[in-house]
This record gives C-alpha cells, sequence and structure tokens, in this order.
C-alpha cells in the first residue's frame, strides 16, 4: 500500500450515539474511485463502493480516515498523522472484521469454534491490550420466538456480573438488530475447551481427570447457588475451556443459560442433545439438569468418546435417552470407581445429587490436600 503522510484524509461525520459505528451508505458519495491493500490492524473497514477504503479507529472517537492512492479525492482537511495512526498503520497487521458499539472490541475473522445457534471468533480488546472470544448468536434461529430473544438477552446482563474462578467471565454483550445476532465478549483460555485439549493429550491420569472435574463441579454450584439460581443447560466439554499451563477449567458458554424462578422450574428446550437430561426434553426442569450433563462429560473425558456417538440422527439420541438407554461408551469405562460416580450423575432428577453433594463425594477424597486453581 503505497502512499505518503499527505495521502491520508481527514474526514469527519455526524454520528448519532445509538448508531456507531454507522452504515457504509451512509459515507459521503464523492468519497469514490479509491484503491489499496491491506489494513491496519486496529482499524475497521467500511465501504459504500467496491473501491473505497474506509478506516475507522477506536481511539479516534467519531472519525474517519480514509486514504487515497490520488489527489483527485478533495480533501475536506490534509492533516499531519497523529502517532497513533501512524502506528495502527501497519500492513502486516490482522485486520477486523466486525468492531463492537463501543470501539473496544474487534473482531478476527478466524473461528475458535462453532456450534448450531453460534460461533465463537477470536477477538481484541484494544483498551486492555487482550485477546478475547466473541460469540455471535444467530437471531433467526429463534424468529418465530422473539420472547426468547428477549429472555436471552435479559439473561445476559445477569450473566455478566457473574464472579468466580471457574467461570467464563463475560465482559459485554449487545443485539445486533442489523446483523440479527446477539453478541457476548468474554475472556479466552489459552488452551481451548476441554474435549480439544483431551483429545491433544491422550495420557491423562484418572487423578487429572477428578481435579477437572471437580473444578466443573465448583463453577456448577456456584451457578446453582447463586440467587436467582442459574442453570447453564448446555454443558458439554466444548463449552469447558482449559488454562493448560496452570490446570486451571472453567465453565464457559453461559449465553443459553436459563434464570430460575421462585419454584425453581424453568421451561424450554435448549442444548446439545448427546447431554440433555431427559427431563430437559420435557420441558419441565431444574438445575439438576446441569448434572447430568456433567456426567456426560466426565464420560467423554474418560473414554474420548462423544456419548451416543452410536446414533446418527438426533431423533434416535432423544429415543435412547427417553428410554433411559445408556450410551454404549459407558461400557468402556473400566474403572469402577469412576463408572459408579458418572451413574451417580446421571440418575433420575429425584435421585441426582446436587454438585454441593458431589463435591463432598469420597470420589474426591485423594484430593483433599491438593492445591487447586
Amino acid at each position: 500500500m503505497s502512499g505518503s503522510i499527505t495521502d491520508i484524509h481527514h474526514f469527519s461525520y455526524p454520528l448519532p450515539r445509538d448508531n456507531y459505528p454507522p452504515n457504509p451508505k451512509s459515507l459521503d458519495s464523492t468519497l469514490l474511485s479509491l484503491s489499496g491493500g491491506g489494513w491496519p490492524r486496529n482499524a475497521l473497514k467500511y465501504s459504500s463502493h467496491p473501491k473505497i477504503l474506509c478506516f475507522v479507529f477506536p481511539s479516534l472517537v467519531r472519525e474517519f480516515w480514509v486514504w487515497s492512492p490520488s489527489t483527485r479525492l478533495p480533501p475536506l482537511a490534509v492533516l499531519e498523522m497523529p502517532s497513533e495512526v501512524d502506528n495502527a498503520l501497519d500492513n502486516g497487521g490482522e485486520p477486523f472484521v466486525e468492531i463492537d458499539p463501543s470501539g473496544r472490541y474487534g473482531r478476527y475473522a478466524d473461528l475458535l469454534g462453532a456450534g448450531s445457534v453460534k460461533k465463537v471468533y477470536r477477538a481484541f480488546d484494544h483498551e486492555e491490550g487482550i485477546e478475547v472470544a466473541w460469540y455471535q448468536v444467530k437471531l433467526r434461529n429463534f424468529c418465530d420466538d422473539p420472547a426468547m430473544v428477549e429472555r436471552i438477552y435479559s439473561e445476559a446482563k445477569l450473566l455478566r456480573d457473574l464472579k468466580d474462578k471457574n467461570i467464563i467471565t463475560l465482559y459485554s454483550f449487545w443485539r445486533d438488530m442489523e446483523r440479527m445476532t446477539l453478541n457476548f465478549i468474554t475472556e479466552v483460555c489459552t488452551s481451548g475447551n476441554l474435549r480439544e485439549y483431551r483429545k491433544k493429550h491422550k495420557h491423562v491420569s484418572i487423578k487429572a481427570l477428578k481435579k477437572w472435574s471437580r473444578q466443573i463441579l465448583k463453577g456448577l454450584e456456584y451457578l446453582h447457588t447463586h440467587e436467582p439460581c442459574i442453570v447453564h443447560r448446555d454443558l458439554n466439554c466444548s463449552n469447558v475451556f482449559v488454562n493448560g499451563n496452570i490446570g486451571q477449567v472453567k465453565i464457559g458458554d453461559l449465553g443459553l443459560a436459563a434464570c430460575m424462578g421462585k419454584n425453581r422450574i424453568a421451561r424450554s428446550v435448549l442444548g446439545t442433545p448427546e447431554f440433555m437430561a431427559p427431563e430437559l426434553y420435557e420441558e419441565d426442569y431444574t438445575e439438576i439438569v446441569d448434572i447430568y450433563s456433567f456426567g456426560m462429560c466426565l464420560l467423554e473425558m474418560v473414554t474420548l468418546e462423544i456419548p451416543y456417538s452410536e446414533c446418527d440422527t438426533v431423533p434416535k439420541i432423544y429415543k435412547k435417552v427417553t428410554s433411559g438407554i445408556r450410551p454404549l461408551s459407558l461400557n468402556k469405562v473400566k474403572d469402577d470407581e469412576v463408572k459408579a460416580f458418572i451413574e451417580k450423575c446421571l440418575g433420575q432428577p429425584r435421585d441426582r445429587p446436587s454438585a454441593s453433594q458431589l463435591l463432598n463425594d469420597d470420589f474426591f477424597r485423594e484430593l483433599e490436600d491438593d492445591d487447586e486453581n
């Protein structure tokens, strides 16, 4: 990308506070005939014409910086380039493909993971100088249920205030009606999710699995004893994250969590079929559904196999789960103590222990003297 300091044109545009960043079509129509190459690292791309390059810098509030390779574009002003812009115009940096309304978080194109209704992208918090995770929930999946969209959005407000070492921190959230997405910014763990981590490290002791399990249960205990009680509803190994250098495990992906009412009963079906408790399918359940999901997580940790992988369709999984038929992978668990503990988690709702009760189980006795994150 060629061009001198005098090729940087300063273009100010009045932006309503509730419409930032602006729609690309709202840019002045005279900004035409631009071309160029790479993008600055912490600038957002906007374009009202295929050949327009427009840089929006979060640090320059409500301003645009437009690069022109020619002098034919009449500038509104020609300015000396500030040092912060000079640093940002780094052709070797990565481009943001989206930015949050506050201008603090920028999203990169590369995916960290994906689910049935969401995608997770790598992102950057330019205020703190740290990488974060950017979740997007596709609202079109709930287009026939606007009340559900409102519910998820309202619950996110509560989730932002959760503070626990075994729960992923939610920094920010907002709804983008133009793209029809609900967005969450969370902390990111260094080693990815537990499913990927376990596949990468196949030789793990039972003691290590117990340490991970205990941390997951501590996170569930925090959620379930919170006021109001919070049910995760989609706990599985892809939603548990690991800081492998310190052996720390955190529950994440709380975007579909539910806050229980006074009767502690929820009514809506959301989750990953292989990990969903039978009563969750019946749309009448309590926080104890997360214990069932935890049991399936432990089963996957032990066997390196997703439960009910023998089923090739969701209806087949549903039929087995609601009939009380255990996944075939349970037969691969050779340790009797581990198998019995998993069975305890998969029991009938009235017999299923709480997270607090499971933490006091003899299963974790050998960890009593161990330090834990």
